[in-house]
C-alpha cells in the first residue's frame, strides 16, 4: 500500500472507529511489516467458521508464538482437532460463538478480554492458558538482571504487563505449559496445570532435513562451536560458559566461534575475533542453514527459578540438524537429554564445561554418535505431528461436552419453545449448548429462563469442530446428518407427524417422510405419547419419551368474570391447513358480536378476510403471551394435526376456558368436563353449544376451570426435568 492510501485508509479509520481502533490497526500493521510476514493471526477465518479451538496470542515475538500457538495449532489439527488464531487485540465479543474452548498464550488481561472470558464460561466454554516463562509476577521477573537494569519507567510498564499477564492466568479453567519447573511454580495460581513441551513443526524438520544435507561435508579440521542467544536477557548465561571457551580457544587453534543474537560480545574474546562470527537474530527458516554449519551447540543456563523453567529448544532445533549439544545441567535440558547418548550435560563449572568441550573437540566420531542419537530421539519425540495425540487428548477432554440444536429457523413457535427449554436444562447441567439456524434471520442469541444460547448461521458460517450431539428438530433440518460427519452421536426430536404437513401431490410430503427412515443410528426422541405410538407402528421405531412442561410461574391462574362481555381467543397459523384455524372463525363468526369480542394470535399467518376479528395479536413476544391468555375467557382451538398442543394447557393454567377439538396432540392431558370441554372436529353447532354451556352452567366452569388450573401445574417442568436430561445421557 502506498503512503497517499495508508493514509487516507488511517483517517477513515480514524473518523469512523475512533482513536483506540486506529492505534490498535497501526500497531497490527507496523507488526506484519516489520516482520515481513502476513499476521499472525487470520481473523477472517475466525469470524466465518464454527471452529474447535482459538488461540489467542499475546506475544509481540515471533519465536515464542510460533512455538506455542503455531506449533500447537498444527498438533491438534493433525489429531482433527480445528482451530483458529487471532492477536490479542483483535479479539471481539461475537467470537465467543464460533469456538468450543480458548486458549490464551502469553496474554494481558485486559477489560475487553475480562468480558470475553464471562461470556465464554456463561456459554459453558474452556477457557485455557498457555505459557512458557515465568511472567506471571513480579516476583519472578525482578531476578532477572535485565529487567532489574531497566529505568524506572520501562519497568513499570514492564511490570503492569506482567501483572496483568498473571491476573488473566487466575481467570482460566487451567494452564498449559512447557517444563516441570515451570508447571510446580504455575500450580501455585491455576490448580490445573498440564505440560506440553515445546516441538518442532512439520515445516521445521523439512527445512532441517534439507540443511543438514547441504552440510555434511564442513570445513576440514575446523570446529565451530555455535552460541545461539535468543534475547539480551542470556548475557549472565554466556557468562558462565565465556571461561572455558577462552582457555579453549587459546588451546585449539582450530576452534572457531558462531555467536548469534542480542549478545554484547566481552572483551575476553577479542584476542580472537579472526576466528569469531557474529550474526543478528535471523528468520526462523533460514535457522536451520546456521546452525548446520557447525560442530558444537552450546547451551549455557544459570541455575535461576526463571531459568529452569525455561525450554529445550535449542537441544532441539541443533538436533534436528544433526548437531549436538552441551548444556547446562538445569531445567528441561536435564530433563530432556540423556547425557552421554542424545547430549552432554555440564555442571556450572569451569573445569566441566572445558572438559566436556575439550572432549567433542577432539573426538569427531563421538560428535557424529550423540548428532545422530539425539536426531532420532527428537524427530520421534519432539515434533508436531508425532507428538500430538496425548495434547489433543488433553485439549478435547478439557471441553465441555457439547450439544447442537438444529432449527428450521428462528421463531416463537410451541416446538422452538420445547427446544429452548431442553436447552437451558442442559446448560444448566454443564453442556455447551449451541443452536444452527438454518433461516435467514440475523440471529446470535437467545434467551431462555435467564440462559443465554448462541446461535451460529449455517449459511454464513462454515462448520468445522467436532459435534458430541446434534438434535434435529424438523424434517428438513436432518439434511445436516449427511452433510457433517463429525458428530458423536446423532437425535431427532420429533414433535408432530410431519408428513401431514402437506397435502397429496405435494414433493415435501414425500420428503418429510423419508426422515423417518434415516439410514444411520439416530436416537428419536418425541415429546408426546401419540409419536411414539405413530413411529412404532408405521416406521417400526422405537423412541424415548419425556413429556412437555409449562413454564407455571409465567402461566399462573387469574379469576375471570363471566358477567361482562366475553373475550375468545383463537390461536394457530392461518396458512397452516392442519392447524384448521378457519374452523375456529366458523364458529366464532356464528357469535353474538354484542356478547362475544374475538381476538386472534398469530406469529405467522394473518386474518383471512372473511374472519370476524375484533383485536389481531401478531408476533407477539413470548413473554407477554401469558398476559393475553389472562385476559381472555375462552380458547377455541380446531387443529386437526398436533404432536403436543400447548395453548390449551397454557389457557387452563392461567384459569380460562378450553373448548377443544380432541387430537393425538392433547388428549394426553385433556380431560372431558374435567378441564375442558370437547367438541366433535367440523361440529361448528356442537362447538357453539359448548361455548353457551360454559357461561350458562357455573357449577360446570368451576370444575373444568379448576381441573385445568391443576393440570397445568402437574406440567411444571422442574417435575419432568430429570426425565428430559436422561434423554440426553443415557
Amino acid at each position: 500500500m502506498d503512503k497517499k492510501s495508508l493514509v487516507k485508509k488511517a483517517q477513515r479509520v480514524l473518523k469512523e472507529e475512533g482513536v483506540e481502533m486506529l492505534l490498535r490497526k497501526s500497531h497490527l500493521y507496523l507488526r506484519n511489516y516489520m516482520h515481513g510476514q502476513r499476521a499472525y493471526s487470520n481473523i477472517e477465518w475466525a469470524q466465518t467458521c464454527f471452529n474447535d479451538v482459538l488461540f489467542i496470542n499475546g506475544c509481540y515475538l515471533d519465536h515464542p508464538s510460533r512455538y506455542r500457538v503455531s506449533h500447537q495449532r498444527e498438533q491438534l489439527e493433525a489429531n482433527n482437532i480445528t482451530t483458529a488464531e487471532i492477536f490479542y487485540q483483535e479479539i471481539s465479543i461475537d467470537l465467543v460463538k464460533n469456538f468450543r474452548s480458548f486458549v490464551f498464550f502469553r496474554c494481558p488481561y485486559t477489560e475487553l478480554i475480562g468480558e470475553f472470558i464471562k461470556k465464554a464460561k456463561k456459554y459453558n466454554k474452556t477457557v485455557i492458558f498457555d505459557i512458557d516463562d515465568l511472567m506471571i509476577d513480579t516476583k519472578y521477573t525482578n531476578t532477572i538482571p535485565y529487567v532489574k537494569a531497566m529505568s524506572v519507567n520501562d519497568k513499570k510498564m514492564y511490570d503492569d504487563g506482567v501483572i496483568a499477564t498473571g491476573r488473566l492466568l487466575s481467570m482460566c479453567d487451567g494452564a498449559i505449559t512447557t517444563t516441570e519447573a515451570l508447571a510446580d511454580e504455575l500450580r501455585k495460581y491455576v490448580s490445573d496445570v498440564t505440560i506440553n513441551r515445546n516441538v518442532a513443526s512439520e515445516q521445521m524438520v523439512k527445512l532441517s532435513e534439507e540443511a543438514w544435507k547441504r552440510n555434511l561435508d564442513k570445513n576440514g579440521n575446523q570446529v565451530k562451536i555455535g552460541y545461539f542467544s535468543g534475547s539480551i536477557t542470556h548475557n549472565p548465561d554466556f557468562a558462565i560458559v565465556l571461561p572455558a571457551l577462552v582457555r579453549l580457544m587459546e588451546n585449539y587453534p582450530q576452534v572457531e566461534l558462531l555467536l548469534v543474537g542480542e549478545l554484547d560480545i566481552p572483551g575476553e574474546l577479542k584476542p580472537f575475533k579472526e576466528r569469531i562470527a557474529v550474526s543478528k537474530m535471523i528468520n526462523w527458516q533460514k535457522l536451520p542453514d546456521l546452525i548446520s554449519e557447525i560442530d558444537i551447540n552450546i547451551a549455557p543456563l544459570d541455575d535461576t527459578i526463571f531459568n529452569r523453567a525455561k525450554s529445550e529448544n535449542k537441544w532441539i532445533e541443533a538436533s534436528l540438524v544433526k548437531v549436538p549439544t552441551v548444556a547446562s545441567r538445569v531445567g528441561a535440558f536435564e530433563k530432556m537429554i540423556e547425557n552421554g547418548k542424545t547430549g552432554i550435560l555440564c555442571e556450572n563449572t569451569v573445569e566441566d564445561w572445558y572438559g566436556k568441550l575439550e572432549l567433542l573437540v577432539q573426538n569427531s566420531n563421538f560428535r557424529t554418535e550423540l548428532a545422530e542419537n539425539a536426531h532420532h530421539y527428537v524427530y520421534e519425540h519432539c515434533t508436531s505431528v508425532y507428538t500430538g495425540t496425548r495434547y489433543s487428548d488433553y485439549i478435547y477432554n478439557k471441553m465441555r461436552p457439547n450439544i447442537v440444536f438444529v432449527l428450521p429457523v428462528i421463531q416463537i413457535s410451541g416446538g422452538a419453545l420445547v427446544v429452548l427449554k431442553h436447552c437451558s436444562m442442559l446448560q444448566q447441567q454443564g453442556y455447551d449448548v449451541t443452536i444452527f439456524n438454518e433461516g435467514y434471520e440475523k440471529v446470535t442469541e437467545l434467551e431462555q429462563d435467564g440462559n443465554l444460547f448462541p446461535v451460529i448461521s449455517k449459511r454464513e458460517i462454515r462448520i468445522k469442530a467436532f459435534i458430541d450431539k446434534c438434535v434435529v428438530t424438523l424434517w428438513s433440518t436432518s439434511e445436516f446428518f449427511n452433510q457433517y460427519g463429525k458428530i458423536g452421536e446423532r437425535y431427532y426430536l420429533i414433535q408432530n407427524y410431519e408428513t401431514d404437513f402437506y397435502k397429496p401431490g405435494d414433493i415435501l410430503r414425500i420428503r418429510a417422510n423419508q426422515t423417518y427412515r434415516l439410514r444411520m443410528p439416530v436416537k428419536h426422541i418425541t415429546i408426546s405419547k401419540w409419536c411414539q405410538d405413530w413411529l412404532r407402528e408405521k416406521y417400526n421405531i422405537e423412541s424415548y419419551y419425556a413429556p412437555n412442561g409449562l413454564d407455571t410461574e409465567r402461566f399462573y391462574p387469574v379469576e375471570r368474570d363471566f358477567k361482562g362481555k366475553i373475550r375468545i381467543l383463537v390461536e394457530g397459523n392461518s396458512e397452516d391447513y392442519y392447524k384448521n384455524v378457519d374452523e375456529s372463525f366458523q364458529i366464532t363468526n356464528q357469535l353474538d358480536p354484542e356478547i362475544y369480542e374475538i381476538w386472534y394470535m398469530s406469529y405467522q399467518g394473518k386474518p383471512k378476510d372473511w374472519y370476524r376479528v375484533d383485536k389481531f395479536l401478531h408476533k407477539i413476544p413470548y413473554i407477554q403471551v401469558p398476559e393475553i391468555y389472562r385476559e381472555c375467557h375462552i380458547l377455541i382451538k380446531s387443529s386437526i394435526l398436533e404432536s403436543f398442543s400447548y395453548p390449551p394447557l397454557e389457557m387452563m393454567a392461567t384459569g380460562g376456558c378450553v373448548v377443544v377439538a380432541p387430537n393425538g396432540g392433547n388428549v394426553e392431558y385433556l380431560r372431558n368436563r374435567e378441564n375442558c370441554l370437547f367438541y366433535q372436529l367440523g361440529n361448528v353447532v356442537e362447538a357453539r353449544e359448548r361455548i353457551q354451556e360454559i357461561l350458562e352452567n357455573e357449577s360446570l366452569r368451576t370444575t373444568i376451570i379448576n381441573g385445568g388450573i391443576a393440570a397445568g401445574k402437574a406440567r411444571t417442568w422442574n417435575n419432568i426435568r430429570k426425565d428430559v436430561l436422561a434423554l440426553y445421557e443415557e
